[in-house]
C-alpha cells in the first residue's frame, strides 16, 4: 500500500486511490464542486487543487480529484500557493455568477456560498457586466434550472449518463455560453430518478418545483427514515419544520407539522446515495385526508366502545382470519403476533400496487413489490395467498389495497387503516391508525436488509398506534385465560358465547 504525507500527517492509501479519495478516507478536508464519489472525474472546476512537494524543495499544484497517490508523496492542502490558486479559481467561478444568496433556495446548503467565504470573500473582479441567461428554465415538470447560477460542474449530466442511464441532459454551447439542456427525445422528463440532480447540484441552479420558495433550509430538520414506496427500502431524510421556527399565522399553522421535502440518505447496502422520484413525492402522498375517529358500521364511536365491539366479535369468532399489512413495521408485526397472532389464521396482503404511469420495476433501484415490508411480514406469518376462506366468520383487514367485495358476505369485518376511504364505513368496526412518520420502527427489504426509521411527525389526535391497539384488544384474551371452568367447560356453543360475552362486559353469566 502506498504511503503519503498530507499536511505533515502520514497516512496509508489503497492501491489506485487518488489524493482526494485518500484524504477523505482519513478525514482530511479538500474542497470540490465537480467531483463526486459515485461519478466519473471530469476535473473541470479546479477548486480541489493541492500542492505536491518536489525533490528540489519546490511545490507544484495539481487537482486532487484526478491525481493518483504515489508512495512517498508529500501533499499540502493549505499552503500559500494552494490558497492563492483556490482564490483565483473562486473568482473565476463567480465571474458571472449572480451571488444572489439572499434569495436563492439553495442558501444554507450551497457549496459555492461556503467556499466563497472560505477561499475568496471578495467582490467579483469583473470589470464588465455579468453574462445573463434564463433565470427560470423548465428542464421538466419537476425541475427548474437557473442558468445564471450554473457553474458547469456537469454533475447532473454525468448522473443521467452514468447512473440513471437516461442520457436526458447534455451540455450545449461553449465557455460563457455553456448551458445544461434536456436532450431532444424528452428522456429527462421520463427519468424516474431525475430529482437526484437537485441533490447533486452544488449550487442553486437545479431546484425542485414542488419545494421552490416553500421554506428556508435552516428552518427545517432532517429525520432519518426509509422510503415506503417499494420493497427496496431506500434510506431517505424527511424534512420537517423545527419547533423553534413554527409558523404562527392562523392561515399557515397547518404547515407546521407537514413533511416539507424528501432527500436521499446514503445507505451502501441498499440504495447508495440515490433514491427514485416516488420517494420525493412522499409529501404529496402523505397529504391525503386522514381517518381521525373509530367507526362502527360507519357511525363515529368512542375508542372504548369500538374496542368493546371488536373484542366481542373476536371472542365469538370460530374462524377468524387476519389480512396482515405488508406496509406495517416489524415492531407492529411483532406486537400483533404476540398479542393476537395465535388467535388468527394470518395471511400477508399487499397494501399498494403500482400507480398509473409509475415505473413497475427496473434494473437499478425500483422493485415490482410496492410495499416496504413484505419480507418482514412473511418472515413472521408465512407466505399463504391473501385469500379469505369461505368459512371465515371474522376478517381483520389491516391496511389498504384490499377489495372488501372479496370477503365472505356473512363475515364480520374489523378494519385498521390510516386514510379516509369508503371501505372504512363498510366494516363492523374501524380503527384509525398512525403512519410510519409518526412512530419509530423498521422495515425489512426484499434482500433481507433491515433499516430503521424515526418519528418526525405527531399523529392526529384520533389515531392510535397499532401496537397499543393490539395490546388493548388482547386484554380480554388474558381475561379468558383466567375464566373459571364453569364459564367455559361442558357448555353448549350458545352458552359458551353468552358466558364469554358476559365476562367481557362484566355482567353476570346467563
Amino acid at each position: 500500500m502506498p504511503r503519503l504525507t498530507i499536511d505533515g500527517r502520514e497516512i496509508e492509501a489503497k492501491a489506485g486511490q487518488t489524493v482526494m479519495q485518500a484524504a477523505r478516507e482519513h478525514g482530511v478536508y479538500i474542497p470540490y464542486f465537480c467531483w463526486h464519489p459515485n461519478l466519473s472525474v471530469p476535473g473541470n472546476c479546479r477548486i480541489c487543487v493541492v500542492g505536491v512537494a518536489e525533490k528540489d524543495g519546490g511545490e507544484w499544484v495539481e487537482i486532487a480529484c484526478n491525481m493518483p497517490v504515489t508512495d512517498g508523496m508529500v501533499v499540502f492542502t493549505n499552503s500559500e500557493k494552494v490558497k492563492a490558486r483556490r482564490k483565483a479559481t473562486m473568482q473565476f467561478i463567480t465571474l458571472n455568477h449572480p451571488v444572489d444568496c439572499g434569495i436563492c433556495d439553495k442558501a444554507g446548503e450551497c457549496s459555492l456560498q461556503d467556499y466563497h467565504y472560505e477561499h475568496n470573500g471578495e467582490r467579483s473582479i469583473s470589470l464588465d457586466v455579468k453574462e445573463h441567461a434564463t433565470k427560470h428554465y423548465e428542464l421538466s415538470d419537476r425541475i427548474v434550472l437557473d442558468n445564471e447560477r450554473c457553474i458547469q460542474c456537469t454533475r447532473c449530466v454525468r448522473f443521467t449518463k452514468e447512473i440513471s442511464k437516461s442520457h436526458g441532459l447534455a451540455m450545449i454551447g461553449r465557455a460563457d455560453h455553456s448551458l445544461v439542456r434536456p436532450t431532444e427525445d424528452g428522456a429527462f422528463g421520463r427519468d424516474p430518478y431525475s430529482d437526484n440532480v437537485i441533490d447533486l447540484c452544488p449550487v442553486g441552479a437545479l431546484l425542485s418545483r414542488d419545494f421552490l420558495h416553500q421554506a428556508r433550509v435552516w428552518y427545517l430538520k432532517p429525520t432519518p427514515s426509509v422510503c415506503p414506496g417499494c420493497s427496496r427500502g431506500c434510506a431517505v431524510n424527511l424534512w420537517t419544520r423545527k419547533p423553534e421556527w413554527r409558523l404562527n399565522s392562523p392561515a399557515m399553522q397547518a404547515r407546521n407539522g407537514c413533511l416539507e421535502r424528501v432527500t436521499a440518505r446514503e445507505n451502501p447496502a441498499v440504495n447508495g446515495p440515490w433514491t427514485c422520484n416516488v420517494a420525493r413525492d412522499l409529501p404529496k402522498r402523505l397529504a391525503h385526508a386522514r381517518a381521525a375517529e373509530p367507526l362502527m358500521k360507519g357511525v363515529p364511536a368512542a375508542l372504548d366502545a369500538a374496542l368493546a365491539k371488536a373484542r366481542a366479535l373476536l371472542a365469538a369468532a370460530r374462524r377468524p382470519v387476519a389480512l396482515v399489512s405488508s406496509a406495517a413495521s416489524n415492531e407492529e408485526l411483532d406486537a400483533f403476533k404476540a398479542a393476537l397472532g395465535a388467535r388468527f389464521d394470518c395471511r400477508v396482503k399487499s397494501d399498494r400496487e403500482a400507480d398509473d404511469g409509475e415505473v413497475k420495476e427496473d434494473a437499478f433501484l425500483i422493485r415490482a413489490d410496492k410495499n416496504p415490508n413484505t419480507a418482514g411480514a412473511r418472515a413472521r406469518f408465512g407466505d399463504q395467498p391473501a385469500q379469505v376462506p369461505a368459512d371465515a366468520d371474522l376478517v381483520l383487514v389491516w391496511g389498504g389495497g384490499f377489495d372488501f367485495g372479496q370477503l365472505p358476505p356473512a363475515a364480520a369485518i374489523v378494519h385498521l387503516g390510516a386514510w379516509l376511504a369508503p371501505e372504512n364505513g363498510h366494516a363492523d368496526v374501524f380503527f384509525p391508525l398512525s403512519i410510519f412518520t409518526e412512530r419509530d420502527g423498521s422495515f425489512t427489504n426484499a434482500d433481507g436488509v433491515t433499516s430503521a426509521f424515526e418519528r418526525c411527525q405527531a399523529k392526529p389526535a384520533g389515531a392510535v398506534h397499532a401496537a397499543e391497539l393490539f395490546a388493548r384488544l388482547a386484554d380480554h384474551f388474558r381475561e379468558l385465560a383466567d375464566f373459571p371452568d364453569e364459564v367455559t367447560i361442558g357448555l353448549s356453543d350458545e352458552q359458551y358465547v353468552r358466558n364469554v360475552a358476559a365476562s367481557l362486559f362484566h355482567r353476570a353469566s346467563v
